[in-house]
Parts: structure tokens; C-alpha cells; sequence
């Protein structure tokens, strides 16, 4: 064995070296997401100068791209200097997780080159960029939002699928998915529970086209309900979701949209479930750290522990009652009005 891997400290040099230029990396893999690399390979290799014909790009500035990104198993070179997929690159093709890559905008990235400002003040780095929160922003710009709402249900189709199987909602008369977006979760739920009858309530424009409902041949089975969770929910059902909503928001508005969610539970005996990362305590990496940040940069927002659940339920009327794990990022947390 070579002395440098009995190195301790130089094994920790060459780690903290390779932390420390991981942006160039996750912003190399945007960008060949955003040209589209990957569809392009997907009929066999290609060299550098072909893929930049075809993506319009520089030729030798791609190839230093897509060189340094195969050093860490996305895309491969052969023998004769084309690029070729890997499993990791395979991903990055359309209808893949494409979307997921392609998720940071510029105003984004921006934002998180000022996260040494949001240490130092609290005030999320989005805004001090930008001058407005990111929900702000994302409203006044069509192309951002529909970016923003690819990504997410880039990252939620696996999450839904695996928090149906997790979780038991076939004892609910009536499911309320608040802030549901285009209804991903609410389909996969009433897919594997025939009982339950659904509604599907965000903001207008975003309910008026329930695609995932209508695609799972469940929306004769759904009210879809346009309106603003900060001052209403909808009465009568038993169970009230959310599912990544709450970690958007800091602790003074999740109990504004929380105290409304349980005080519709409480007139018929319903419970309030939250679908969100819980952060275990202590060294143990879990890839809700990393997003506990971007909250922070981005709206105040925040990952939460199991500790901090339980405050903030009991500060809005809820008592917790269990949380439960899923084969994905996010676990459970159902809760019920004291």
C-alpha cells in the first residue's frame, strides 16, 4: 500500500480538497444537463467537437468539461477520445433526472455564493441578492416557475410512491393534500387506497391542470380546490397533508398554516400528517442536512429534528403521535389536535 493512503492527514487534505471544489462539479453537472449531453449519447459515444455541434457549444471547452466530470463517473472517455454514457450520465437524460440537475437557476447559485452572509445576519442570502424572498421572485417569472416546478417533481415521484407504501391512508374518508401542486402525492395515495376520496388544494393556477390525477385515472375521485393555505383550508375531511410545505417556512408561519390545518381537523376528529425530512441528531449524514441549507438560503425555510417537530406541533394545537420512516429522504409525521 502506498504511503500516502497511510496518511491520515493527507487523506483528510485530499477530502477537504475535493469539498471544497465539489461546486465545480454539481455546476458542471448542470450545465451538461442544460445542453442536453446526455440525450445525445444516447444512441452511442460521440467525440467532444460532435456533441458541441449539436448542443452549440464550444468544443474544447466541452471537452474539459465533460473530462473533469468523468473523473468522477459521470460520462466515460474511450480509448478514442469520445464520450460515452455511465449509469450515473444515463440519469441525466430527459425523463430521467434531468430536471433534478437543471433545478439551481442562476438567481439560485447566486444566492448561495452569499450563504457567509446568511450565517452572519439570519436573513435568508435569496433575498439580500435579489431583494425579494424566493417565492417572490419565482412569481413574477413564468419560465422560473415552471423550471422550479420540473425540478420538484423531478425530486417528488419517487418520494410519493415510497410515502404511499409507508404510510396507511386507507382508514381516511377524505384525504385534503394542502399545497399538493399538480396533485403527484394525492394520486399515488388514492392508487393504493380505494377508499379514500381526495382533495387537491393549492393556488389556482397551479390545481388547474391536475395532470397527475387525471393521468392515474383518479380524479372522479377528487375535488381540486384553488386557494391560499395561509388563510384557509378546506372543512370536512379527516386527514390534512403536507407534504414539503412546511419546511419552506420559518417557525412563526408553519404555526399560521399548521393552526389552520388542525382546527379542520378538529371539527371531524381528523389528523394533520407532515411529509418532510426529520434530521437525526448528532454526526450521522443524512442528505436532509444539505437541503436544511438551501432552505435557509433560499426563504428562511428549515429541516427539522424530532425535537423540533414536537415544539412546533404543540405550538399549534397538535400533539405528535408517531413518525414514520420511508425508503426516501422524507419520513412521516402525523399528528392529531389536543
Amino acid at each position: 500500500m502506498a504511503q500516502r493512503d497511510l496518511d491520515p492527514d493527507r487523506n483528510a487534505a485530499e477530502r477537504l480538497f475535493e469539498l471544497t471544489w465539489g461546486w465545480l462539479v454539481a455546476r458542471g453537472i448542470y450545465v451538461a444537463a442544460e445542453l442536453g449531453i446526455a440525450d445525445l449519447l444516447s444512441n452511442g459515444p460521440r467525440t467532444a467537437e460532435e456533441l458541441a455541434t449539436a448542443s452549440g457549444a464550444h468544443a474544447t471547452s466541452l471537452n474539459r468539461l465533460l473530462r473533469m466530470l468523468a473523473g468522477y463517473g459521470v460520462f466515460a472517455e474511450d480509448g478514442k477520445g469520445r464520450f460515452e454514457l455511465t449509469p450515473m450520465a444515463a440519469l441525466l437524460q430527459t425523463g430521467a433526472l434531468r430536471d433534478m440537475a437543471r433545478f439551481m437557476s442562476e438567481a439560485d447559485w447566486n444566492a448561495y455564493g452569499n450563504l457567509l452572509h446568511n450565517v452572519r445576519t439570519g436573513e435568508p442570502a435569496f433575498k439580500h441578492v435579489h431583494g425579494e424572498n424566493f417565492f417572490d421572485f419565482l412569481s413574477a417569472r413564468p419560465a422560473a416557475i415552471e423550471r422550479f416546478d420540473r425540478g420538484m417533481a423531478s425530486f417528488s415521484d419517487a418520494e410519493n410512491k415510497a410515502v404511499a407504501a409507508a404510510f396507511d391512508f386507507g382508514s381516511f374518508r377524505q384525504i385534503v393534500d394542502v399545497g399538493g401542486g399538480r396533485g403527484g402525492l394525492l394520486a399515488e395515495i388514492l392508487k393504493a387506497y380505494p377508499s379514500p376520496r381526495g382533495v387537491l388544494y393549492d393556488q389556482p393556477q397551479v390545481v388547474a391542470q391536475p395532470d397527475y390525477l387525471r393521468a392515474a385515472g383518479v380524479l372522479h375521485r377528487c375535488e381540486v380546490a384553488g386557494g391560499n393555505f395561509f388563510e384557509h383550508v378546506p372543512s370536512g375531511a379527516d386527514a390534512y397533508v403536507l407534504k414539503r410545505i412546511i419546511h419552506d417556512w420559518g417557525d412563526d408561519s408553519c404555526k399560521d398554516i399548521l393552526s389552520r390545518c388542525r382546527d379542520a381537523a378538529a371539527e371531524s376528529g381528523g389528523r394533520v400528517i407532515v411529509i418532510d425530512a426529520v434530521l437525526p441528531r448528532g454526526n450521522e449524514f443524512h442528505y436532509g442536512k444539505p437541503l436544511d441549507l438551501l432552505m435557509m438560503v433560499l426563504n428562511d425555510g428549515r429541516e427539522r429534528t424530532e425535537m423540533e417537530f414536537d415544539a412546533l406541533l404543540d405550538r399549534s394545537g397538535l400533539k405528535l403521535l408517531r413518525i414514520v420512516s420511508t425508503l426516501s429522504i422524507v419520513s412521516v409525521v402525523e399528528a392529531e389536535p389536543y
